[in-house]
């Protein structure tokens, strides 16, 4: 039956093809000589590898091996350079060699969904089209720092895996609009993600997030999903203590930090020609109530933002947002809307 069908295919010149639910285990010849496909659809069969042979569908853009028997990527995909399309979904993949994605230069969806995936190796920078990528319900441990060069992301579904931080060089993609990383185990979302002014939705439920980051309430969003998180309550902790004695380095760094601020600073001048002293300075921050600068010494609080009023999007009626303060004496003042967390 199969055959028959990839002959009424030849004698069409067929752009797309489809083999789906045929429970096959291997590739019938005469596909590889359908040089004129653009889409080709293999799900739903018992396939464990594909034909070096299918190397002649140099024009397919899009192809479909979901719900297989592969447990790996198939090496012959490294010679359809006109992939934009490739759907991997319900297959037994655990592994992910570094070259695994050499020759797919123009591929702007991968669904890996429902493997076996521990690891997305640093290789994935080469799919520098990349704009969708889906890698649900697997068992990832690790996203990549080199995430942050796919320029062209505009969304990322990492639901239901092993996922207990995110690289913050996810806060460096220019294009991206939606995050899904619900049911993981993540305990923080990486500083820097008011960053992201494309992003419109984020789906973070079922975590052990505790607060979001730094400066969340400035993100853009449309749709926010934070439900089954242990999110801290408005409960104020307070201090005993009036004023910390800073080291000598903080209150030299604190120094440099303020001035360098200036527009005609000096030290600003002078670290230029000290580039691993400007490189400790850059992780120095500001004081949320009186943005006096500091560098390791802080005391972490949260602000209690409403998502409907602050952010304009619906959900719980507020959230904990994670905030530095540079001081106890700054912590001590009356007026403002600060929580301490150093019990949680």
């Amino acid at each position: 039956m199969a055959n028959s069908l990839v002959i009424r295919a030849l004698k069409a010149n067929a752009k797309s093809f489809s083999l789906s639910s045929r429970k096959l285990h291997q590739i019938p010849n005469g596909v590889a000589k359908l040089t004129s496909l653009l889409k080709l659809q293999l799900n739903n069969n018992f396939l464990s590898t594909l034909p070096i042979e299918l190397q002649s569908l140099c024009q397919l853009t899009e192809l479909n091996l979901g719900n297989n028997l592969l447990k790996e990527i198939p090496p012959v995909l490294k010679y359809l350079s006109s992939l934009k399309k490739l759907y991997l979904f319900g297959n037994k993949i655990e592994s992910l060699p570094e070259d695994v994605f050499d020759g797919l230069p123009n591929l702007v969806l991968l669904n890996m969904n429902h493997n076996k995936i521990r690891v997305l190796p640093p290789g994935i920078k080469r799919l520098t089209h990349l704009e969708i990528l889906s890698v649900t319900d697997n068992g990832l441990e690790i996203i990549p720092a080199e995430i942050a060069l796919l320029e062209m992301l505009t969304e990322i579904n990492l639901t239901n895996n092993n996922l207990v931080s995110l690289p913050p060089q996810l806060c460096l993609l220019p294009q991206l609009s939606k995050i899904h990383v619900a049911r993981n185990h993540l305990k923080e979302l990486p500083e820097g993600i008011f960053r992201l002014s494309k992003l419109r939705l984020l789906d973070v439920a079922g975590n052990c997030l505790t607060m979001f980051p730094v400066d969340f309430q400035l993100v853009r969003l449309e749709e926010l999903y934070c439900e089954g998180n242990t999110f801290v309550q408005h409960k104020l902790v307070r201090s005993v203590q009036d004023m910390e004695v800073l080291t000598l380095k903080e209150q030299a760094a604190r120094l440099i930090l303020m001035d360098s601020r200036k527009e005609c600073s000096l030290l600003r001048e002078a670290l230029q020609l000290r580039p691993a002293l400007a490189a400790i300075l850059s992780h120095g921050g500001s004081c949320a109530l009186c943005s006096q600068a500091f560098l390791t010494t802080w005391l972490e609080c949260v602000q209690f933002i409403s998502l409907r009023k602050d952010m304009k999007v619906s959900g719980p009626q507020s959230v904990p947002v994670r905030a530095l303060l540079c001081s106890y004496s700054c912590f001590n003042q009356s007026g403002h809307m600060y929580y301490g967390v150093a019990s949680v």
